[in-house]
């Protein structure tokens, strides 16, 4: 009970309210971008942006500018530039995203080497520091969280044909060029985002558990998508009570409880998905 109650008062602290509303928002764009990502087989393509993040704080801190600031367009240049070089090459996705990630990080270790003492400290871009995300951050993270429910939800018919079958969803008229673009891109700013929270590290896991516990779970499309997004939050919240509860790291905590409800839904009676 005193644990508990030490839990609850901890909570009542504006630091933890604002971590906690971080991991919701970050929870509910990670599920929801995280449904599309497994199923158009892009987890290693979220992993490669997680990784690539240390290169741009390592260009940020090299510059003297605020390593935010960098990341989020950094995110989107380095999306668009993967997706070029994968239309333009011949090269397997995978080996591709292997050379990509593999070196975007050894360069940011490099980067990050010709920086004197970094005050927020390794471990923190490694696997996050969700006690640190300021007013600011909710605020882009909340509208971010709008950008991306408006996206699927004005252009969810097509983003289900897109994901289930592309050549009909070309032949049908969609804009499949388009539309891809657009989703690297809030993949890649959701990812930026959720840095701060969960690490460098983590991010890759923190998109696709969630996503994979809710296609496990879901009879349809649009309740698989709204689920992974729940499931997403849910993995925040339980993560920080888990955090404050045991004192751990607050990024692997989360993902940890991630896990939790991902091996649950694989114990529960499959469900085949429809598109529905």
């Amino acid at each position: 009970m005193s644990d508990l109650t030490r839990v609850i008062e901890l909570f009542q602290l504006p630091f933890m309210q604002r971590a906690l509303l971080g991991g919701v928002l970050t929870g509910l764009m990670g599920g929801l971008m995280g449904s599309f990502t497994i199923l158009r087989q892009l987890s290693f393509f979220s992993d490669a942006l997680g990784h690539s993040a240390l290169l741009g704080i390592s260009i940020g801190l090299l510059l003297g500018i605020n390593p935010s600031l960098v990341l989020l367009p950094f995110a989107v240049l380095f999306a668009l530039g993967i997706t070029y070089l994968l239309e333009r090459t011949r090269l397997w996705t995978d080996a591709l995203l292997n050379i990509v990630y593999s070196s975007s990080l050894a360069i940011g270790v490099i980067v990050l080497s010709f920086v004197g003492q970094y005050k927020g400290g390794i471990n923190n871009i490694l696997f996050g520091d969700i006690l640190a995300v300021r007013q600011s951050d909710l605020v882009v993270s909340a509208l971010l969280v709008v950008v991306c429910i408006g996206f699927v939800g004005l252009t969810l018919r097509s983003q289900i044909l897109l994901t289930l079958h592309e050549p009909l969803a070309i032949a049908s008229g969609i804009a499949a060029s388009a539309h891809r673009t657009a989703f690297i891109v809030l993949l890649a700013l959701v990812v930026g985002v959720s840095i701060k929270a969960i690490g460098v590290l983590l991010i890759s896991a923190f998109v696709v558990i969630p996503a994979c516990a809710a296609r496990m779970l879901s009879r349809t499309f649009t309740g698989y998508v709204m689920l992974s997004a729940g499931l997403g939050a849910l993995g925040a919240v339980l993560g920080m009570v888990l955090s404050a509860l045991l004192n751990l790291p607050s990024g692997p905590a989360i993902v940890t409880m991630q896990l939790a409800i991902f091996l649950v839904a694989m114990v529960l009676p499959r469900t085949k998905l429809s598109a529905v």
